[in-house]
């Protein structure tokens, strides 16, 4: 796959195919944890994201499997056998088409566009240091009366750049998360337009907090844990934080919110 955590895509033994970044990537094993932690957040805030997996690549699996490695410069790196992160791919790759870039007229046609505020608040408030990402594909979708039709669908994705990376630290600046395309800003006009997802962000509940910590595999941790435990404290104090930090969007090259009144 593309990126710097050389992820792989691979079917694993429940029949669903999933990128996997491993524990051993070239940008740091913090990157899996921001990863799980990303995603139980955006879960909690039922914001689309890829259905999450903690994959198990056993040695004798990577052993059968020499393609699957880590290319350093002109040196191939293995694997290392153990517990990895998996995000799920939407269905079968050789049927279902993943775009991460969809033309204006079918991005206003997505059906939970919207969900793009709710990333922002999502990104604002955990530190996402990369632009917000994003892929797009068909499914289809219940209609009243149980018809059903084909509709684009977003799912946030790619959360490794949360709590800026391996630096696990905050350097906020305006056009941080903003996704690449603004129209999907075009209609916010006050903070109402982030809701509910603002007030669920500034209320959010530590108990979420300390299940995804508790889940968190050993191996990706290993000397990390008090050093995680201080960033989420640091967490928690930014959320009332949050709608000065989207307010300060405006303040950058460009305003992502030119009808905000």
């Amino acid at each position: 796959m593309r990126g710097g955590a050389q992820a792989h895509l691979i079917e694993c033994d429940d029949g669903h195919f999933y990128v996997v970044k491993f524990r051993n990537n070239p940008q740091h094993r913090r990157i899996l944890v921001n990863e799980w932690i990303g995603s139980a957040f955006l879960n909690y805030l039922q914001i689309s994201t890829p259905e999450t997996a903690i994959v198990d690549l056993p040695a004798d699996f990577l052993a059968a499997n020499a393609d699957i490695h880590i290319q350093l410069g002109s040196r191939r790196q293995a694997i290392e056998p153990g517990w990895h992160f998996g995000s799920r791919y939407p269905g079968n790759p050789a049927k279902v088409m993943v775009y991460d870039f969809v033309p204006d007229l079918l991005l206003d046609k997505v059906v939970n566009r919207n969900e793009f505020l709710g990333a922002l608040v999502f990104d604002k408030w955990i530190g996402n240091a990369d632009a917000r990402q994003s892929i797009f594909f068909r499914a289809r979708l219940q209609q009243r009366l149980t018809s059903e039709r084909q509709g684009f669908v977003a799912h946030m994705m790619d959360h490794g750049y949360v709590f800026d990376g391996p630096h696990w630290t905050f350097t906020d600046s305006p056009l941080q998360g903003l996704y690449f395309r603004p129209s999907v800003y075009t209609n916010v006009r006050s903070f109402d337009d982030f809701e509910p997802w603002l007030g669920q962000v500034v209320h959010f509940p530590e108990e979420i907090v300390d299940q995804a910590l508790k889940q968190i595999p050993p191996e990706w941790l290993q000397d990390d844990q008090s050093a995680l435990e201080n960033l989420l404290t640091k967490l928690m104090s930014r959320r009332k934080r949050v709608p000065d930090l989207i307010r300060a969007s405006q303040s950058g090259r460009t305003n992502p919110f030119p009808n905000w009144q």
